[in-house]
């Protein structure tokens, strides 16, 4: 995002454009009137990344305009960003400046943070990491409060841990979420919890049980298990499977089954076209399951043909959408077997063209 896009004295006006204009791309399927769901307008952002650029002994963190990388912008302050990464900016810049163990080809910066003040940095090199960088790096991370990871060529240094943990409070009841460095996290842990609950809310009265497809880190698979018998939650990355086994066992949720499976191979075991012994450890066969709730959150691309056409199946689709235009295409699909029953935009993104969408779609009456 520009920051010179940022204007919170305007946000309440480019939010109702923002809404206005997703609301339009959207209306052709006749949706209902949607609830949107603002952001705070400063400090919302739990993650922020910087380039780093060295003019002698000084550091600065800088960003690049679109087309225009070898003019540099120095970020001094991010206003988007949590209070703790903004006050650790100015702290962990002095420190890396001032040692050169540290500082010595250093080529890029980034903060991961939590609601509950958990915060990581991961320091990214142009060399190789030797001891003497990671005594520096202990201190560093030991001065600051803070775990630290160091990354190079094939290589991976931690310092304490590698990951954080957010504490979300969803329907009266804490969740802590342990989300790894570089692995994928929502940005707006606050709108974050309101997209939980509106799917929560969606979820109460359907019973039965759910499948949760591109389930990431269990974000959504915590909450909506307690509205089901059972679920299959479905995602590729390995990373985020074992955050989400981590999450499931603190959290103490005993009814899902989370299985390593790409959204295309989902579709093949419910055809039965294909066997996967990664579903042999499921406590029964998949048919067996009362799958009539879909929930998928799918990557910018949206749902790919064959997914589309798996989904139509399901009595009640639960779509979040991080891109409403792949969701429109979708919807020309979806919408013709399915009722759009509920909509919302929620502003992960505030400053940016970028709407988060959620449609709750009931399959139509024979």
């Amino acid at each position: 995002m520009p920051l010179s896009r940022f204007d919170p004295d305007r946000y309440p006006e480019l939010l109702a454009a923002k809404a206005a204009t997703t609301s339009a791309l959207l209306q052709p399927f006749a949706m209902p009137e949607p609830m949107i769901v603002p952001s705070v307008p400063t400090g919302f952002r739990m993650r922020a990344e910087f380039r780093i650029w060295h003019d002698g002994h000084k550091l600065d963190y800088v960003m690049f305009r679109p087309g225009e990388p070898d003019k540099p912008i120095p970020i001094h302050d991010l206003p988007i960003a949590c209070e703790r990464i903004r006050a650790l900016m100015p702290l962990l810049r002095q420190q890396l400046q001032d040692t050169p163990l540290l500082r010595h080809k250093l080529f890029q910066v980034e903060f991961l943070s939590t609601l509950a003040g958990d915060t990581l940095v991961t320091l990214i090199y142009h060399r190789k990491l030797d001891e003497h960088w990671r005594e520096a790096a202990t201190a560093l991370a030991a001065l600051l409060d803070i775990p630290l990871v160091g990354r190079a060529r094939k290589q991976k240094e931690i310092i304490g841990r590698d990951y954080v943990t957010e504490v979300l409070p969803i329907e009266g009841r804490e969740y802590h979420y342990r989300q790894y460095e570089q692995a994928f996290s929502q940005p707006n842990a606050r709108v974050n919890i309101r997209m939980i609950e509106w799917a929560c809310r969606a979820a109460a009265p359907l019973g039965g049980d759910l499948l949760e497809l591109y389930c990431g880190n269990g974000n959504f698979t915590l909450p909506l298990a307690r509205h089901f018998n059972a679920v299959v939650a479905t995602e590729l990355a390995k990373v985020s499977i074992r955050a989400a086994q981590w999450n499931l066992e603190a959290n103490r949720v005993n009814n899902v089954q989370m299985i390593r499976l790409a959204a295309q191979e989902v579709c093949q075991a419910m055809a039965g076209e294909r066997e996967f012994r990664r579903l042999a450890d499921l406590p029964q066969p998949l048919p067996a399951y009362n799958l009539d709730t879909v929930l998928v959150d799918p990557p910018r691309a949206g749902l790919d043909a064959a997914t589309e056409t798996m989904v139509q199946g399901f009595a009640t689709i639960i779509y979040v959408s991080c891109n409403s235009h792949s969701l429109a295409e979708n919807l020309q699909s979806l919408a013709v077997t399915h009722d759009i029953v509920d909509f919302a935009l929620f502003d992960q993104f505030p400053y940016t063209d970028h709407m988060e969408c959620g449609v709750v779609l009931q399959r139509k009456s024979q």
